[in-house]
């Protein structure tokens, strides 16, 4: 099997520009106006879903850096207490997000092979470091180095999505389907930028979510232990549609996942939303 190379150019932090409030507010305003989805508008992400494909990432020092400056306003009116379950199952959650990946533990050497194995199932791969990697989308031969920016639950949910959604999974990886841009993202990276950004989104890191879709992901987990995993591979999806959808250019991946971000947010914040299935952006998964 011979590789299909990508050339990925990545943006340096310099390039990525600050925007003023005034500017966030309008686009916000925008955004609300132009992509706001009920719960029984699904017609309409099946329609998107037939353009889009794919988002794009940048250099380990950005992973992440763009969620901190737009990080979920809380609201101490909207909190209600956790069921028993919910607090166990958050818990769980919690503790996989602070676990680092390390390259000298036999169990991640083991899953980062074993995603190696469902990418690329003809191809044996030379060793943990190796320029193969490059092909996945990771940014060396080395991708623990990547890991830094999230830890082993980046990798959890990469793998994740290879093994439940592997038809999602090959076509974001090879980037099928869609118009694509002369230079493509990295896949692995994304995924990594992606785990990132759910973890800020969701406010997971506090003893409590206090955002509405931090709370609202709650009833998610409670009935569904597989759901942030699930909503990995769900966000992936509606990335890439923007991606598509905006003709973007790797130099407009901050936009293409603000942008991602806030319609995930508004989902969450649906009355009528009990189980991560009921998601509109779910449908994407089923294509």
């Amino acid at each position: 099997m011979r590789f299909r190379r990508r050339r990925q150019c990545f943006p340096s932090c310099s390039s990525l520009h600050e925007v003023d409030e005034d500017e966030i507010y309008w686009r916000r305003r925008r955004g609300d106006e132009e992509l706001e989805w009920s719960h029984s508008s699904t017609h309409v992400i099946l329609k998107l879903a037939q353009c889009f494909t794919n988002a794009m990432v940048g250099p380990r020092s950005w992973i992440g850096g763009i969620f901190n400056r737009s990080g979920n306003k809380k609201n101490d009116k909207f909190q209600y207490p956790l069921s028993p379950l919910q607090e166990e199952r958050l818990q769980r959650l919690q503790d996989r997000i602070h676990i680092p990946y390390d390259e000298m533990c036999i169990e991640h050497q083991e899953a980062l092979r074993a995603l190696w194995d469902v990418a690329f199932p003809d191809v044996e791969l030379k060793g943990l470091i190796s320029e193969q990697w490059k092909e996945m989308g990771w940014q060396g031969a080395n991708p623990s180095t990547d890991f830094r920016g999230c830890g082993f639950i980046s990798l959890e949910n990469l793998l994740f999505f290879s093994r439940t959604f592997p038809a999602s999974f090959r076509r974001l990886l090879w980037k099928e389907g869609g118009n694509r841009a002369t230079w493509e993202y990295p896949f692995a990276v994304a995924g990594i930028n992606i785990s990132y950004m759910l973890i800020q989104m969701l406010d997971l890191k506090s003893a409590k979510p206090k955002c509405i879709p931090g709370l609202n992901f709650m009833r998610l987990l409670g009935e569904n232990e597989e759901a942030f995993d699930i909503l990995f591979c769900v966000t992936f999806e509606l990335m890439d549609a923007q991606w598509l959808a905006m003709h973007a250019s790797y130099m407009e991946f901050n936009e293409v996942l603000q942008v991602t971000r806030e319609q995930l947010e508004r989902e969450l914040s649906l009355e009528d939303i009990h189980r991560i299935e009921d998601l509109p952006a779910y449908n994407l998964l089923l294509l």
